[in-house]
């Protein structure tokens, strides 16, 4: 069973960006109920649990279904991304969340491409800058061990050469950790033939800067974390641009995995090939994970078939890892 869970409550967005056309998809969306079920069947299995959308806050219901997952799973971390638009509701509904999950760390990624009219170019909506820093003040006010808030970047063709000016503006923000992940022609995100990844030389120049941010940086526990292993994924992805290759092997399949919004569930979200769908399995997520299907999928990603620097996926590839491993616990050892 898989350590890394992604589960996508809903194709639903507010937000009209560049590098994504999600919005425009039919989400046919599991509900509450549904959702149960799926968590019960997968038990104590997953660790890192991701919450995404779409934008998961549009979802009425999202309080009852985490809490679901936390009575039945128990992860030891639940990520939710979200564009902080509904600055009305989000600190409030995130303090519900981490206030009834105590024994997970919960860590909100706010989603900030740019600066001001910039950001809110990108993303499509004039003043989500705005709200999305009235999301994120209100946040920080939330004083509980367990919760914990980052940014997150998307480096795309639309403002890797600003990556400099973004970061020292966003890094005073004070966040626990700022984490980015380079623009990809997705399935899932209707974005292929979208031509919205950055050039290998473009983004190279782009995580020189970051590498020498990080280094000399301050950050939390949690920062620190996810800034050793946030140096091995540049070098990760500079080599798959340059090779087209995987790089370490891929673990998609294996150790980690996707839950669509009407239940399809997917080695990862780059592909977004259905091992099969919960509404037609009982929502016995085992039963999809040890089907025919899923071995056959899981035969062709070990045998290098596809390549992919798909964030979420590269961090469980890289604690698979064994050389990987050690290189990002000597930078945690050693990066102060």
């Amino acid at each position: 069973m898989p350590m890394n869970l992604t589960f996508s409550l809903s194709y639903r967005c507010n937000s009209r960006c560049k590098t994504c056309n999600v919005y425009k998809k039919d989400s046919y969306e599991l509900t509450p109920d549904e959702w149960k079920k799926v968590f019960k069947s997968l038990g104590k299995a997953p660790f890192w649990v991701t919450i995404s959308g779409g934008e998961p806050f549009l979802r009425d219901d999202l309080l009852e279904i985490v809490r679901a997952l936390y009575d039945n799973c128990r992860p030891a971390i639940i990520n939710i991304p979200t564009n902080g638009i509904l600055h009305n509701r989000i600190p409030d509904r995130v303090k519900e969340i981490a206030s009834y999950c105590k024994g997970s760390q919960i860590i909100i990624n706010l989603s900030l491409d740019d600066i001001e009219e910039r950001h809110d170019a990108i993303r499509g909506v004039p003043g989500n800058f705005e709200k999305a820093l009235k999301s994120f003040n209100g946040l920080k006010k939330i004083h509980l061990d367990n919760l914990a808030l980052g940014i997150h970047t998307v480096i795309s063709q639309f403002n890797v050469s600003r990556i400099p000016e973004i970061y020292d503006y966003l890094i005073k923000l004070n966040p626990d950790s700022y984490i980015t992940e380079i623009a990809e022609e997705r399935v899932e995100l209707g974005t292929i033939g979208c031509a919205i990844t950055p050039t290998l030389e473009d983004y190279s120049v782009a995580v020189e800067f970051l590498r020498s941010r990080l280094k000399k940086g301050s950050f939390s526990s949690v920062g620190r974390l996810t800034r050793s292993f946030r140096l091995e994924y540049y070098s990760m992805v500079q080599r798959i641009m340059k090779e087209k290759r995987q790089i370490i092997p891929c673990f998609s399949g294996f150790a980690s995995a996707q839950v669509a919004p009407d239940g399809d569930v997917w080695p990862c979200c780059i592909k977004a090939e259905p091992m099969g769908n919960l509404r037609e399995h009982d929502f016995d997520f085992k039963k999809i994970w040890l089907s025919e299907k899923a071995n056959n999928l899981r035969k062709s990603i070990k045998n290098g078939e596809c390549f992919c620097p798909l964030a979420n996926a590269s961090y469980t590839n890289m604690l698979h890892d064994p050389k990987t491993l050690v290189k990002a616990s000597w930078n945690f050892i050693t990066l102060k």
